[in-house]
């Protein structure tokens, strides 16, 4: 290694159906150097299916990976030998994505002889924000996503306080599902908001599952319900539905948000105009991100959020990770696993791995939700 203050990561991500390597330069809190982002998607392979095929994703990162990563490397204009450490999703996600990514990184790491880290796909997520805007700990984090549905309140790499999480459906979902029910193409989170914007929300009476409730946990089952029977039982037109849907979404995520900043302030008392950050691919939806951007200025917070192509699954927040990971000396062994089910919470090797929480992925077969 050459320093601990001031790194060059390659970064490789594989947890779900989109297949990237990056090289990201800097030093925490950031803002980092993104030297080269490559991400291929799999849509249109995972489209006929409504949802991400494990296996199809599996057999698709190993015939692209290793020419990313040479792409990414000669982008950014460095060898193997020049990057310090080698980073890789290692969960949560699905398991044959997960081992594709980390058996190359261990591959590549043990023959050039640099360090291998372990990142954990939520973290990496989660510390986007400092990659792109230099943003410092405590903050709070909303991370919304086709797999995700958190409120976290981040004190430090590897600490986090976990204030709500779904108790069904994640949010990302929830979009795909009602797409599919309107006969949208996958994936359907941008077709629905499209759709939105032609629509009247006034004339769908849809629920607000969790609204009002103590805590911050988030509910989504029932409204996807509700959407199914709107559909089947009355005229109402598509776009009407679409925009009744994400009128619902927008408010269930302002009033769970509002609950946890009040959570995140009586456990950072002292933090006087602290950040709010919206991560997750969910976070590129424009009337989620004008609706929140509201709440964090009338509770006055600062409102913090990545690009979008930075919201979706990436490798360069995954170097970044690395990059944050290794300035603390944060290192893995070749004999690290992958985790189809890795809570934040036990992000930090030093901690209880225990948790009330798992977010997961399916571990065979059948037809997942996207990550992102």
């Amino acid at each position: 290694m050459t320093s601990l203050a001031h790194l060059t990561v390659l970064g490789i991500e594989t947890s779900c159906d989109e297949t990237a390597a990056a090289v990201v330069r800097g030093i925490p809190p950031g803002p980092g150097e993104i030297l080269s982002n490559v991400v291929l998607s799999q849509i249109e392979a995972h489209g006929p299916f409504g949802g991400v095929v494990p296996e199809i994703a599996a057999r698709a990162h190993v015939e692209r990976l290793d020419a990313l990563i040479t792409r990414a490397l000669k982008e950014a204009g460095v060898s193997l030998h020049d990057v310090d450490a080698v980073a890789v999703t290692a969960g949560p996600g699905l398991i044959g994505g997960l081992i594709v990514g980390l058996t190359t990184a261990k591959a590549l790491a043990l023959a050039a002889g640099r360090k291998l880290i372990a990142v954990n796909h939520l973290e990496a997520h989660a510390l986007t924000v400092r990659l792109t805007q230099g943003v410092s700990f405590p903050f709070l984090l909303l991370l919304i996503s086709g797999g995700h549905c958190q409120l976290i309140g981040a004190a430090g790499v590897g600490q986090y306080h976990l204030y709500g999480t779904t108790i069904d459906d994640a949010i990302g979902e929830a979009f795909d599902k009602t797409a599919k029910l309107l006969g949208l193409p996958y994936p359907g989170g941008p077709e629905v908001e499209g759709l939105a914007l032609r629509g009247d929300a006034k004339r769908c009476n849809l629920p607000r599952p969790m609204r009002g409730r103590e805590g911050a946990d988030f509910s989504f089952s029932g409204l996807k319900t509700s959407v199914r029977q709107l559909v089947r039982t009355t005229n109402i037109e598509a776009a009407d539905i679409a925009a009744g849907f994400q009128a619902a979404v927008v408010e269930i995520l302002v009033d769970r948000s509002r609950a946890a900043m009040a959570m995140f302030r009586a456990d950072f008392p002292d933090v006087r105009m602290p950040d709010f950050a919206i991560a997750g691919g969910v976070a590129s939806n424009a009337a989620i991100r004008a609706s929140l951007s509201e709440l964090a200025k009338t509770n006055a917070f600062s409102v913090k959020m990545p690009p979008p192509g930075l919201c979706t699954d990436n490798a360069a927040m995954v170097a970044w990770a690395g990059i944050e990971r290794g300035q603390l000396g944060h290192f893995d062994s070749a004999g690290v696993s992958p985790k189809a089910r890795w809570p934040l919470a036990s992000a930090d090797p030093r901690r209880n791995a225990g948790s009330a929480f798992a977010f997961d992925a399916p571990l065979d077969g059948g037809v997942a939700a996207r990550q992102d």
